[in-house]
């Protein structure tokens, strides 16, 4: 079985020999699902320049870890705290006149910015109608050393159509943001505009580093480039019965068998990230074989059609592995659920016993 650490490193060579610039390793969200500091880890011995994170609170528990490459947090879900950023020495960025105003009145000394400009999400960053006033406070920031311009960054908003033509104007807009920072006299910065698409399938997008995330465990959200799968979900079957033709299955039974045939169940439900609404499509690989999931998903269970096989207590089942084959990937489930791969894995729940290997 392909390990954690072997499937991260893979990913970042697949990464690395679409683009000669930096890799930033983008660990949110627990390095989506499969521990921060495993991923971060494999990521920067894989040849990751840099590592992402939502608050300046998971970038301090990496540095507590023992990284030391440079690391960025720009959501600030709880607001960004100037001295734990200054102490842990991690970047911020900032996205908003207003953000910044209030770190240049927190900060003791000076703390490392990435500008955060709007190229075209409208979900984050500062709006270009805003950019001459959060440029300008940066200037009174930094001469007041309360804070040091280091960065510019910028988000792709239409990447996963995996067409330059769909992020021309957001790599006009960094190139536009790259100029107002360099003409206000910052010197040079790093500017960094793609993620795990946008590094996959555009090279006009690259600038100075790309963000990894999703890429790191293997998705790519462009769907063009297969990327190594990172994790496994298995369970035990902890009960098993025969049922006859005509049987229903499950709450309401929506699901009524159409001939004599045994059941399973698995001890993982909605609570623990299976999502509720699957199509007829679903299902589990035991001993090499793919078997439908049966029936509603329940808080805590999902019932497994065996067929003819009466599947003993105990016996192990794969509800997603990076194997394909009979074994349903992360991919298969999205699809099943009308999701996305992100969603699978983020959503496993913490009753869910983790091991890396």
């Amino acid at each position: 079985m392909q390990t954690l650490p072997v499937a991260v490193t893979a990913n970042v060579a697949r990464i690395r020999a679409r683009t000669p610039n930096t890799i930033m390793a983008v660990v949110k969200a627990d390095g989506y699902g499969h521990g921060a500091v495993t991923v971060a880890k494999a990521a920067v011995a894989a040849g990751a320049g840099w590592l992402g994170t939502t608050s300046v609170a998971e970038a301090s528990a990496l540095r507590a870890a023992g990284l030391a490459v440079p690391i960025l947090a720009w959501l600030h879900p709880g607001g960004i705290d100037a001295e734990a950023a200054a102490a842990a020495r991690v970047d911020v960025a900032v996205g908003s006149v207003d953000e910044l105003g209030a770190l240049v009145a927190r900060a003791a000394s000076a703390v490392r910015v990435h500008l955060y400009m709007d190229t075209g999400m409208s979900r984050g960053g500062c709006s270009r109608g805003q950019w001459d006033e959060l440029i300008g406070l940066a200037q009174r920031g930094q001469q007041a050393r309360r804070l040091r311009v280091v960065g510019v960054m910028g988000h792709l908003p239409l990447a996963d159509r995996a067409d330059p033509a769909a992020n021309a104007a957001a790599v006009a807009g960094m190139r536009e943001a790259q100029r107002a920072v360099r003409t206000a006299g910052f010197g040079s910065t790093v500017a960094h505009l793609a993620a795990t698409s946008g590094t996959l399938t555009d090279p006009a997008t690259h600038f100075g580093m790309v963000r990894v995330g999703a890429g790191l465990v293997g998705i790519d959200p462009s769907g063009t480039v297969e990327m190594h799968g990172a994790s496994r979900l298995t369970a035990p079957i902890v009960h098993t019965t025969a049922a006859p033709a005509g049987t229903p299955v499950g709450y309401a039974g929506t699901y009524v068998t159409d001939r004599a045939t045994h059941l399973s169940v698995l001890p993982v439900g909605y609570a623990d990230g299976i999502p509720r609404e699957i199509s007829p499509q679903a299902g589990v690989e035991i001993g090499g074989r793919r078997l439908p999931v049966v029936g509603r998903v329940s808080m805590d269970q999902i019932v497994i059609d065996t067929g003819a096989e009466s599947v003993p207590v105990g016996t192990s089942a794969t509800v997603f592995g990076p194997d394909g084959g009979a074994t349903p990937t992360i991919h298969d489930w999205a699809r099943w659920a009308g999701t996305i791969p992100h969603t699978i894995v983020t959503g496993i729940g913490p009753r869910v016993k983790r091991s890396i290997t």
